[in-house]
């Protein structure tokens, strides 16, 4: 018993080191952003410089016309996601339920995907999306991720789960199979389909390479693109403070959705079997 507790406090100890590790670059962010821009040594010292002002905040809004990145962002993650959960509830359901020459062969390829890192696809993500004309298009952004592997095997776990006493119920009512996942098969996959959504819309929100090689006009990048731009403001160099500000704009709503619903993020993962 006392070894246990020796055991629980050396955990907790190396917990809370991690801890305040990940907290320092989001504290010198915050410090950052809070400092006078005009105020050259205060740039140069952790707490010199901070001023209770908004002003690093509003000149990163003005500047970077974070309006419209918000709303870009806000519709390229609404739309992959909406098409996200029709393609894995539609494949994970075939996979789960039907049975077909070559599902073993098909799925397998399926999970291949998950090994090859998105940066090696772009060359011919980039050809395809020219090809198709869609250069500098919210189109561009999203159409890649219309199909996920991730999400498709999540689902598929997710409905193998679930007995199909249910359905054959639902079936015996004269439900059809479209009937069966909207009422039946759904509802018991919630867990799995929030899991998955708040992992689609972190990745996407944050995702910055391939929006900046599809899109070139302000009208069609998000946000991670748009505070990119503000390095290219300074004349005299970046203007750090209005650059830390416009980073805590672009991760406020994903620090504030994890407040807000941790423990609905934590019950779904647990439910989904993601670990």
């Amino acid at each position: 018993m006392y070894r246990r507790k020796i055991g629980d406090v050396v955990l907790n100890a190396v917990l809370l080191l991690i801890s305040v590790i990940w907290l320092v670059p989001l504290l010198w962010t915050v410090l950052m952003s809070f400092k006078d821009p005009n105020n050259i040594n205060g740039l140069t010292h952790l707490l010199g410089g901070i001023q209770l002002s908004w002003q690093n905040f509003a000149a990163a809004w003005t500047s970077g016309q974070f309006q419209l990145y918000y709303i870009n962002t806000i519709e390229i993650c609404a739309g992959i996601l909406i098409v996200q959960l029709l393609t894995i509830t539609l494949a994970g359901y075939a996979f789960a339920r039907y049975s077909f020459r070559g599902k073993s062969i098909v799925f397998v390829i399926f999970l291949l995907q998950l090994m090859i890192p998105t940066s090696a696809l772009i060359v011919p993500n980039y050809l395809t999306i020219k090809d198709l004309g869609l250069v500098d298009t919210k189109w561009a952004i999203m159409l890649p991720y219309f199909a996920s592997a991730m999400g498709t095997f999540l689902m598929r776990q997710t409905f193998r789960q679930i007995p199909r006493d249910l359905e054959e119920a639902a079936m015996l009512d004269g439900a059809s199979w479209w009937q069966i996942i909207w009422y039946v098969l759904l509802p018991a996959a919630r867990p799995g389909l929030v899991a998955f959504s708040l992992v689609s819309v972190s990745f996407h929100w944050n995702d910055f390479l391939w929006p900046l090689i599809v899109t070139q006009t302000p009208q069609n990048q998000p946000l991670t693109v748009g505070l990119s731009l503000l390095t290219q403001m300074g004349e005299t160099g970046a203007q750090w403070s209005m650059i830390t500000a416009g980073t805590l704009l672009v991760v406020l709503p994903l620090l504030v959705m994890f407040i807000l619903f941790q423990k609905q993020f934590i019950s779904s993962f647990i439910q989904s079997g993601i670990k």
